[in-house]
């Protein structure tokens, strides 16, 4: 490792993070990515950093817009960088990848960090058959002939649980079924053992079924690989059963950020409430309608004053002074390895949520 990437290491083990030590595989500070249109600046991530150790899942939920999407494609160097504006850093295992090359960048993606698309109708090639495009993907890396590496494809789509892989080998993307498609895509990503692996809403369009089957594989293909996972999902039933971390976005920033477990039972911020409280549960009986959370996300070209959340917020008017319209709240420690952006005071948060929301859930 150069001089340089061991700066970069230390200073990516010393910010403000999740729960975890000094071995985090990926460190994400300040990202930002922002867009230049006709209508304006679009600030689709605006300050985002979080931590991720190897053997570890870090789940992503906000609705749609809130820039889940657009902080995964900024980690694996998928913006275009004539029309995006990146800042900020991103370390991967001791490597700063903004500041890299888009040759190294390339070079890292699909070896050392891969990708599932949201649809693997739309990320596939359909004039290329399954096999081909697992080879592809495996001989942009390896210096092996065709036949070996038509032997790892096999390998790949018998191991994701394709039947008969080596007749489905020249199948192509049309003749597979939705959860299969998903399967080999799943396959196309872990060919050359990556070890950060970001999945982007990988169960959507699923039926139920197949969607536990497809979070069984990504446990047990980490468990396997040792692979640090994200997973983006708007889901919070997926990333309760996958997930070790949770990260809360909106509006391009982290709102709440904390274990599954805290997160889950303990949250901090009135936008989690909401989407817990939208969130249907089938572990007991459901006697009070769900209630949706108000209002509609915000345009990331005008994006409220203040908290961005306040003008869906039941409760803006709580804190003093029209703080919640006049002041970004900034991400705190509520406890330890626990973070939430809320200018209510923590005493106050409690009341709410102990005798108004946690009863309803």
């Amino acid at each position: 490792m150069s001089d340089v990437q061991k700066t970069g290491a230390e200073k990516a083990t010393t910010g403000t993070g999740s729960a975890g030590g000094a071995d985090k595989f990926l460190s994400v500070r300040d990202l930002r990515i922002h867009f230049d249109t006709d209508d304006g600046l679009v600030k689709s991530v605006d300050g985002v950093s979080f931590d991720l150790q190897a053997g570890r899942t870090l789940g992503i939920v906000g609705e749609s817009g809130s820039g889940k999407s657009v902080t995964s494609l900024g980690v694996m160097g998928l913006h275009n960088s004539e029309r995006a504006r990146i800042s900020g850093e991103i370390w991967l295992d001791g490597e700063e990848l903004i500041g890299a090359g888009p040759e190294r960048v390339r070079e890292l993606r699909g070896q050392k960090m891969a990708m599932i698309f949201q649809d693997p109708l739309s990320a596939l090639h359909p004039y290329y058959s399954i096999g081909a495009q697992i080879v592809e993907a495996y001989r942009v890396h390896n210096a092996v002939d065709k036949k070996t590496a038509k032997k790892r494809a096999v390998e790949m789509l018998d191991r994701v649980g394709i039947p008969e892989p080596a007749r489905r080998y020249d199948d192509y993307p049309h003749q597979f079924s939705g959860g299969m498609r998903q399967r080999a895509m799943i396959a196309m990503a872990l060919v050359n053992n990556p070890q950060l692996l970001i999945a982007d809403e990988p169960t959507t369009a699923l039926d139920v079924t197949v969607q536990a089957q497809i979070l069984d594989l990504i446990r047990d293909l980490q468990k396997e690989f040792h692979s640090a996972v994200v997973i983006i999902t708007h889901d919070l039933g997926v990333v309760a059963e996958i997930a070790d971390e949770l990260l809360v976005m909106y509006a391009g920033r982290c709102i709440e950020r904390g274990t599954a477990e805290k997160v889950f039972y303990q949250p901090q911020h009135p936008y989690t409430w909401g989407l817990l409280g939208s969130m249907p549960r089938i572990d007991r009986e459901q006697t009070d309608r769900l209630v949706p959370v108000k209002g509609t996300p915000p345009s990331l070209i005008n994006v409220p004053s203040g908290c961005a959340f306040h003008p869906r917020c039941p409760y803006a008017d709580i804190p003093e002074d029209n703080i919640t319209r006049t002041e970004r709240p900034e991400l705190r420690q509520v406890t330890d390895g626990h973070f939430s952006a809320c200018h209510m005071s923590p005493a106050q948060r409690e009341q709410i949520w102990t005798e108004e929301i946690a009863p309803k859930l």
